[in-house]
């Protein structure tokens, strides 16, 4: 019954948008809506004041897990653009971006990327992680796919999109070149970022150092009692100094890691809680984009090096 209301009430807020203009459309202003803080990030480097932008996830939340509200839904009818990461991310909400897409631009941002650069899942096969956010010479395509979206969507801004765009990339490509850097910094032994979910797959390969997460590439999975103790062994084996809690993931799984190292005889710190799925408060450097891989790449680097 949950499930049916759930759609008639999606197929109810699409008839109500194919019938009467948006509140955008008496205003002038773009409205645009995104799931995640990291791609809300993106627009607004790109676009400015020159849009009204919502994100429907804010800091802490784990979009894997996220269900969308009627709240969520409204401001979603109200849209005249949408933004989603794609990769199954947000998977609670694809029968959501499906439905809407017939009467509204609604667009993953990781469209037009070739499959070749994602990480293939292990456990799904034709899936793909979706984390691209962590290389960020692969979150820079992203960003082209939303500066592409918003230019279609609104010509007039063009010249501003551009120029916005352009200066934004660069500053990516400075990013990354010292992120690249900074790992370089942490002794080649102690190279392994261990986090409660294989969210940093792309951010090691990118980088130079191994990752190992607790659970898969989505949280809908639970990390059994082998998961934990293959995990204590290999700490245990590489004499690794820390290991890091995840900002949108619950922190018991990594306790019960550290508390086995113990009873093995190997202390291993919580070196600090990394942004993962979700960014830091809005407002805060640390709810930015690149605020955000700075404060995670400080924080491993400290722990480790």
């Amino acid at each position: 019954m949950k499930k049916h209301f759930y759609i008639y009430f999606i197929l109810g807020l699409i008839a109500l948008d194919s019938c009467e203009p948006s509140s955008n459309t008496r205003s002038g202003r773009l409205k645009v809506v995104t799931t995640t803080g990291m791609i809300y990030d993106a627009v607004i480097n790109i676009a400015g004041d020159s849009v009204d932008v919502q994100a429907l996830m804010g800091p802490g939340v784990d979009p894997h897990l996220y269900k969308a509200t009627q709240g969520d839904l409204k401001k979603l009818q109200d849209a005249n653009l949408i933004f989603y990461n794609g990769l199954h991310l947000e998977g609670k909400m694809g029968e959501v971006f499906e439905k809407l897409s017939r009467v509204k631009p609604v667009s993953a941002v990781t469209e037009n990327i070739p499959d070749s650069l994602f990480r293939a899942s292990e456990l799904y096969p034709g899936t793909f992680d979706p984390h691209i956010w962590f290389d960020v010479s692969l979150w820079k395509k992203a960003v082209k796919n939303v500066h592409q979206r918003l230019v279609k969507a609104d010509e007039l801004n063009k010249k501003y999109y551009d120029k916005n765009a352009a200066k934004y990339l660069l500053q990516l490509d400075s990013l990354h070149s010292s992120v690249k850097k900074a790992i370089f910094q942490i002794p080649e032994t102690q190279r392994m970022l261990i986090t409660a979910h294989d969210a940093f797959g792309y951010f090691g390969e990118a980088y130079g150092i191994e990752v190992k997460g607790l659970q898969g590439i989505s949280t809908l999975s639970e990390p059994g009692l082998k998961d934990v103790a293959d995990l204590v062994n290999l700490i245990v084996k590489n004499k690794i100094k820390a290991v890091f809690i995840e900002t949108s993931v619950s922190k018991k799984a990594i306790n019960a890691v550290v508390e086995g190292c113990k009873l093995e005889g190997h202390s291993v710190l919580i070196g600090g809680s990394l942004y993962s799925d979700a960014m830091g408060p809005f407002g805060q450097f640390e709810g930015t984009y690149i605020g955000m891989v700075h404060t995670n790449v400080e924080t491993i680097v400290k722990a480790l090096k």
